[in-house]
């Protein structure tokens, strides 16, 4: 795909409320895009192992008021988190993806790269020997509720992260868009940098973002904080004509084209320049939130990375995640799921 077909992607996005100031849809998804299998995504993060270990609770623990489980050990269950779990979404929706992060030199990060491998994703994966590869070890009780989680991590070494930045500047050529997936675990120490060199070379670039200095995100072209994190970044609403100020008020600040705030049950609101899009949430049994902002950015960059505009990108996001929240774990989702010949399958 052309530097041309990128430049006219961010320009569709950027003319995405055609006028109207205020306005909110939930129509019917598009016909599946002919360019879904040629989209080329760049997905850079934090990597993790999300591991699952399933079993029973029979009696609560003498030693403390919790329960004990007997683990089965026939029953356990991994898949890539953070970042992985991103580039696995994207791949699954038929993208071509590549995916740089760092891991430790061990067991779990081995075990990274041969699921992601399975996912048909190309994955660079730095290893540094200070650290352990990050993982989220989940105890899943009976009709598979989870009981607890442990988690597993150290940040990545300044050398490493450096050497990741030489790659960045490599697989930055081959790909349509670039996703930021940032999980706070200081995968994404140049961020800034690298938002500044996508940029330069016509790239759209999508962020999820973490913590309360969005100030390294500056330029970007969307950023999807959900409710939860935008509320951390510019303090509390009453009203929605409030939450609408605050959203342009940051995204101008930022110099960023277009801000998506995921709502949960109240569906997803996009804000840009010359207006307000709110899709509200599909009506769906919720089984496990976990990735659905994974999920939400996958489709996102999937769809804007075949030409998509922005109002159809997140249209079919949404409908993405509602998908992923009624599946088990970190789910993802597939062209099927999403689309027929025709146009919708919700």
């Amino acid at each position: 795909m052309s530097a041309a077909r990128n430049k006219s992607s961010a320009s569709g996005a950027a003319s995405l409320s055609g006028g109207e100031k205020n306005r909110s849809t939930n129509s019917a998804l598009p016909a599946r895009p002919a360019g879904l299998t040629r989209a080329r995504l760049l997905v850079v993060g934090d990597v993790m192992l999300d591991r699952y270990w399933f079993g029973e609770v029979e009696r609560v623990s003498p030693e403390a008021p919790v329960p004990i489980v007997k683990i089965d050990l026939a029953r356990v269950e991994e898949s890539p988190g953070g970042a992985g779990n991103v580039a696995r979404n994207a791949a699954a929706l038929g993208a071509r993806v590549s995916l740089l992060s760092v891991v430790g030199a061990d067991e779990a990060g081995a075990r990274l790269k041969h699921l992601l491998n399975e996912e048909r994703v190309m994955a660079r994966l730095h290893e540094d020997r200070g650290i352990n590869t990050t993982i989220k070890l989940r105890v899943i009780g009976p009709r598979r509720h989870q009981l607890l989680r442990v988690d597993f991590e150290t940040e990545p070494t300044h050398e490493v992260l450096a050497s990741k930045m030489r790659d960045f500047g490599r697989l930055l050529r081959h790909a349509d868009a670039v996703i930021l997936s940032d999980y706070g675990k200081g995968g994404l120490r140049h961020i800034s940098q690298m938002i500044r060199m996508a940029r330069r070379s016509g790239k759209l670039v999508l962020v999820d973002p973490k913590g309360e200095d969005y100030s390294r995100y500056r330029g970007a072209t969307v950023i999807t904080p959900n409710r939860a994190e935008f509320r951390q970044v510019s303090g509390d609403w009453k009203t929605e004509a409030e939450l609408t100020n605050k959203a342009q008020a940051l995204r101008r600040k930022l110099g960023i084209e277009a801000l998506l705030i995921t709502r949960s049950e109240e569906g997803m609101t996009l804000y840009q320049s010359k207006g307000r899009l709110h899709v509200p949430a599909q009506a769906r049994d919720v089984f496990d939130v976990s990735g659905a902002g994974d999920t939400v950015i996958a489709a996102l960059g999937v769809m804007l990375a075949s030409g998509a505009v922005l109002a159809e990108a997140v249209r079919v996001a949404n409908v993405a995640a509602s998908i992923a929240v009624g599946k088990f774990g970190t789910a993802v989702v597939h062209p099927e799921e999403l689309f027929d010949g025709t146009g919708d399958r919700v």
